[in-house]
């Protein structure tokens, strides 16, 4: 059975019988202790090694407690620390706690308190630990769950999601445009362990290339017309979170360097800087192309291409999860109505059957759009076939329809789209109720209207 590892404290004092008491004492409690004798030393390992509890000496030459204090709350902000002085006073205390100190301990100490107080501010430290992973897993849940469907191509997706958040590798996003390429960015940063810092996404195909280093990296005071003060760019801003890049095959060959050497160094030369400028980001870029074949062609490069490819996603286009579309309309039904405070709860089925027919080749972005019209075309409670655009109404009928027949009346297209479902779902009524969004009752009375064969399921 896994053991959760012992909590890990650094002790700081320049008197060396101090800092072997503490130590002894901290050891024979089973905790973890990195012991220094110096504030100097203390900083290089803060920097270096993750703490749960600091302990430190208030006074020390060149570097004394408050200032390890204060690097400590930069960068380890849920890492208690416990000031430690043979000078307590009032002030000095009001101070350490002001500046982020759990307590502080009077020297001579006494061995019990030292345990008392180390035990109750790793208590904290634990609690604050399992708030933030809560906060997280909640954050992530509700990111993933705008992921919608139920087919198991959907529920493939969110398992691979789930499965990659969990590392710090750069991650390439395959789909075709609408498909919610940067939704699925979203949810993978909100599971990741950057959930708490920055998720910028930006388009490699929307700015002209010398824009594109502008925003990325930014610029320096006077390095161009215009440049009146320092601009850190997104790779900066986003530092210790996560940068999408949306369709990156559109970057241009120069932008392709950049963006390698950023990678590969970990750092950024702003426009007109001299001074590089480290950055701590995961990258997850996205494209609608097969960028082996861009790779091939010469059009993309193929270092960067390795550097970015560490983890795959690919997203199934709307046509090949049917299923999913009712569920989908319905959310979009919802979302739509209530932003454009309309009271509009309910689709009409043969609307819902049109909806469900069309191809998408604009995926779910074609569907929430023609939804939001729909919604502001509406006139009541339930959308109905005429608030759909005219080229679903013409592109569905055409679908239907034998290549040398007439225009076929509703009642058969409905005929038509219920036969359709339910070949697709293998007679099944229970599920091919659910795609056409109605209930089985009123499937069975469709059935019976345009006499259609009511074997199977």
């Amino acid at each position: 059975m896994h053991q959760a590892r012992p909590p890990m404290i650094l002790v700081v004092d320049d008197e060396a019988i101090t800092l072997h008491n503490l130590t002894h004492i901290l050891e024979k409690e089973g905790y973890d202790v990195v012991a220094v004798d110096s504030g100097t030393k203390a900083l290089a390992q803060l920097d270096t090694v993750e703490f749960d509890l600091v302990i430190t000496d208030y006074k020390m030459e060149k570097v004394d407690g408050l200032q390890v204090l204060a690097q400590c709350r930069k960068l380890q902000p849920f890492t208690e620390v416990i000031l430690i002085t043979g000078y307590a006073t009032v002030e000095m205390a009001v101070q350490a706690m002001r500046e982020g100190a759990y307590f502080y301990i009077a020297k001579p100490f006494k061995i019990d308190v030292v345990r008392k107080v180390v035990k109750e501010a790793l208590f904290k430290r634990t609690l604050q630990t399992e708030n933030q992973e809560l906060k997280k897993k909640i954050a992530g849940s509700r990111s993933i769950s705008t992921i919608l469907g139920d087919s198991e191509a959907i529920r493939a997706v969110r398992r691979t999601i789930g499965q990659i958040a969990a590392s710090d590798a750069n991650v390439l996003i395959y789909g075709e445009t609408g498909t919610g390429k940067e939704l699925a960015a979203k949810a993978i940063h909100s599971l990741s362990d950057r959930a708490e810092k920055k998720f910028v996404a930006f388009n490699c195909g929307a700015l002209t290339e010398e824009l594109m280093a502008n925003e990325l990296f930014g610029h320096e005071k006077g390095s161009f017309t215009g440049a009146h003060r320092d601009k850190p760019g997104l790779l900066e801003v986003a530092s210790g979170g996560t940068v999408f890049l949306d369709e990156v095959a559109d970057m241009p060959p120069t932008m392709q360097v950049k963006l390698l050497r950023a990678i590969q160094e970990g750092e950024i030369l702003r426009v007109g800087g001299l001074e590089p400028i480290a950055i701590d980001v995961r990258f997850i870029a996205a494209t609608h192309r097969d960028l082996d074949s861009e790779v091939a062609d010469g059009a993309f490069r193929q270092d960067l291409y390795y550097r970015l490819n560490v983890l795959t996603l690919h997203l199934p286009p709307l046509a090949g999860r049917v299923e999913d579309i009712p569920a989908l309309i319905r959310h979009f039904i919802r979302t739509k109505s209530l932003a454009a405070q309309k009271k509009i709860h309910d689709i009409d089925p043969e609307a819902m059957a049109l909806l469900c027919h069309h191809s998408w080749p604009g995926n779910v972005r074609e569907l929430e759009n023609v939804i939001e019209r729909a919604i502001a075309m509406g006139r009541g409670p339930t959308l109905r076939v005429d608030e759909l655009p005219d080229y679903i109404n013409r592109l569905s009928i055409e679908t239907y329809r034998h290549e040398d027949a007439a225009i076929p009346t509703l009642e058969e297209q409905e005929t038509r789209y219920i036969q359709w479902v339910l070949e697709k779902c293998n007679g099944n009524k229970t599920r091919a109720a659910q795609l056409m969004g109605i209930d089985r009752v009123s499937l069975w009375r469709k059935l019976k209207r345009f006499h259609i064969s009511d074997d199977g399921q």
